[in-house]
């Protein structure tokens, strides 16, 4: 392939850091080909919610058949992953909205494009008592049309301390639904006030869980030493903080109820900030956009709630952006509210190793004379980007789509949303029409 290529003809670190996990992957599949044991009774462990082991493994836990994707090598487990996705949206607007396009200069054109393909390896080691567990995750992006890395690091077992410490690239830990495996949300992409937020960053995290009294954390410090100039780099350094309860969890009853707060102080790159945000939908451009501001530092409050009851569903998450500099304060609030309702009696787990919900289990693909698992879901989110003299705009969407999983692998959603565009002085109104093809092998 040509970017293997181009990814070999490194001239700086962060270039050499970006092509790192690729060459990683095809050096330990390489290595670890003798050991290939598909249809052997070998002793594997499963891996976590991602694909993308984190959590602590007792010898109950370990499987005695291997996955297709999954290997036993001299000194740890290794399994690859793939992912790919691939959007279809179309629009009807009306005059206003339409004006309000050409104040912007968007073009909103029907369209089909791929999201996103990454390439996804993970692993314990097998020789150490500790717990250690590494990923990697190479992605092309098909917005920027640029490959970089994605999760990327280890993972070591603090039992001593209930928990355990992340170094390397991930995401910072805030927010349920930032937290979450990208391919195993409700929704077709994460609400608007999220995207203030950056999707990755490179640091340091611990996290963990009482058993006992329930409460969970996620302590992590970031900065852009490496990750600096890349797209999702748009802050120099920050702290986060997730520290939530959990007082149901009843696997068995297929009840959860999940309380948290999302705590963030940083400092924005340069001393300026731009927020702007898609209305959910990929294909979509920045409808609401502040512009370039001066801000010293930053903080971001977070709350979130999500209940489950067998088939039923239903959670909410609020956050406020908070600016500061000599120059002026400024404040920008969203949040969203979701109810999902499963048609065929699917129930997404929690997994407390980091305190998400994980993919739906699909019981009999409809390759095997199934029907998949259906769920039907209802989204209504908001973000406002207006405050003093700063006119980015305001704009809520109500979203019902269907979630089809087809198979544990092939997803198939089918996505109507309604939205509202309050920016230069009118409110437009615009429906989107969009489906997405979504393949996940973990």
């Amino acid at each position: 392939m040509n970017f293997i290529k181009d990814s070999l003809k490194t001239k700086s670190r962060k270039e050499l850091f970006e092509t790192l996990p690729l060459l990683c992957l095809t050096v330990a599949a390489f290595l670890l080909l003798p050991y290939q044991s598909i249809c052997q009774e070998k002793t594997t462990v499963p891996n976590g919610t991602e694909g993308l082991s984190l959590e602590k493994r007792a010898p109950d836990s370990i499987s005695k058949k291997l996955q297709p994707n999954e290997f036993n090598g001299p000194y740890s487990t290794f399994r690859i992953g793939m992912g790919y996705i691939v959007d279809a949206t179309t629009y009807v607007q009306d005059d206003v909205f339409k004006k309000q396009m050409d104040s912007a200069n968007i073009n909103l054109d029907p369209g089909l494009k791929t999201r996103d393909f990454r390439i996804l390896g993970s692993g314990v080691l097998t020789r150490v008592k500790r717990t250690i567990a590494w990923k990697f995750a190479y992605m092309y992006d098909g917005n920027e049309k640029v490959w970089m890395m994605r999760e990327s690091g280890i993972t070591v077992g603090v039992p001593e301390l209930k928990g355990h410490i992340f170094i390397g690239r991930t995401k910072e830990g805030f927010s349920m639904i930032k937290v979450m495996n990208g391919h195993s949300p409700w929704g077709y992409e994460r609400q608007m006030a999220l995207d203030v937020i950056p999707i990755l960053a490179d640091g340091i995290k611990f996290f963990g869980m009482l058993p006992k009294s329930k409460i969970f954390w996620n302590l992590g410090y970031y900065n852009d030493f490496i990750s600096k100039g890349q797209g999702f780099s748009t802050f120099a350094w920050q702290y986060v903080a997730r520290i939530g309860w959990l007082p149901i969890n009843d696997p068995e009853k297929k009840q959860t109820l999940h309380i948290a707060a999302n705590l963030r102080y940083a400092k924005p790159l340069d001393g300026k900030m731009t927020l702007k945000s898609r209305p959910e939908s990929n294909n979509t451009p920045q409808l609401i956009n502040t512009g370039s501001f001066d801000a010293d530092h930053s903080s971001h409050i977070g709350g979130e709630i999500y209940y489950t009851n067998k088939r039923f569903t239903i959670g909410s998450e609020v956050i406020t952006h908070n600016f500061y500099s000599d120059k002026g304060d400024h404040s920008f609030t969203g949040g969203n509210v979701m109810i999902s309702y499963s048609i065929t009696g699917a129930t997404r787990p929690y997994k407390t190793e980091g305190s998400i919900f994980g993919f739906v289990p699909v019981k009999k693909s409809v390759f095997k004379g199934g029907l998949g698992e259906i769920e039907a879901v209802v989204f209504a989110s908001t973000l406002n980007l207006n405050d003093g003299n700063i006119k980015g705009g305001q704009m809520w969407r109500i979203t019902p789509m269907i979630n089809w999983y087809m198979t544990k692998v092939i997803r198939f959603e089918l996505i109507y949303g309604y939205g509202v565009l309050d920016r230069y002085g009118m409110k437009g109104k615009v429906q989107f029409f969009e489906s997405r093809l979504q393949f996940t092998i973990m």
